[in-house]
């Protein structure tokens, strides 16, 4: 009895900057073969590779702007790269409507005190420690915020538009990594949100508030602002210039 094979194709696949992250050491930063069987979309051979769709922003195929519907055939010269927030790269066919100039996030659960200090630098921020994946997505969508997650799955997800995986599991170095990544150093306006709720932080008269202050506090201090949303009291004490201090090491790098 005849036999019949079916043989591998195969295409060459490069994946630029931080896309890189993601693969083994021996393909990352490099052209590589990728062997394969019928006719994938494209977008199913980047997640086989464990890369977050979410996480790309434009794909040529042998030269040419592709979306993530493609089917990959064998021969194919591919190049993949990631999201471009604050980089204008042209004319090429991006894989998202554009992107977001207005920069806000929604962090999952594992970023809560990234979420804090993104507050401090006065990004609009939204966390909510028991919000589920779908949550999330749908109110990133609703709201055109950027999902910032350590969760590579949940950007793996065919309805996220605008994602990042943070890569580093410290707090301080994460900040540094979104601020980095999202080019946001002139965007930053420190204090400007409240750290607890992300309401707007505006001044107000002393003596509007001097029966919620200790006395030490209403002593020693006459400049005094409230959150908008919870109505949290912000005051320029002890605890301001090592605030001031870290802000400015972040802003700097």
């Amino acid at each position: 009895m005849k036999q019949h094979f079916q043989f591998k194709k195969k295409a060459i696949l490069r994946f630029y900057e931080e896309l890189n992250d993601f693969l083994p050491p021996e393909k990352r930063k490099r052209s590589f073969s990728y062997l394969f069987f019928g006719s994938p979309s494209i977008k199913d051979v980047i997640e086989a590779m464990g890369i977050p769709h979410g996480e790309v922003d434009m794909i040529l195929v042998n030269g040419i702007s592709v979306n993530f519907t493609y089917h990959l055939k064998s021969g194919d010269n591919v190049s993949i790269y990631p999201v471009f927030e604050s980089l204008d790269i042209g004319k090429q066919a991006k894989l998202r409507p554009q992107p977001l100039r207005e920069t806000k996030f929604i962090l999952d659960v594992h970023l809560g005190k990234t979420a804090k200090q993104l507050r401090m630098l006065g990004f609009d921020t939204l966390y909510e420690n028991d919000l589920d994946d779908a949550e999330i997505i749908e109110i990133a969508n609703r709201e055109h915020r950027i999902i910032l997650t350590r969760d590579r799955e949940l950007l793996k997800n065919g309805k996220v538009t605008h994602g990042y995986w943070v890569r580093s599991k410290d707090t301080m170095r994460q900040v540094e990594e979104i601020i980095q990544r999202f080019d946001l150093r002139s965007q930053v306006k420190p204090f400007f949100r409240c750290m607890t709720c992300n309401g707007m932080i505006e001044k107000v008269d002393k003596e509007t508030i001097l029966d919620r202050l200790e006395p030490k506090t209403r002593k020693y201090y006459d400049e005094f602002f409230v959150c908008s949303g919870c109505r949290k009291i912000y005051w320029k004490g002890s605890h301001f210039e090592r605030m001031e201090q870290k802000i400015k090491q972040l802003v700097q790098k």
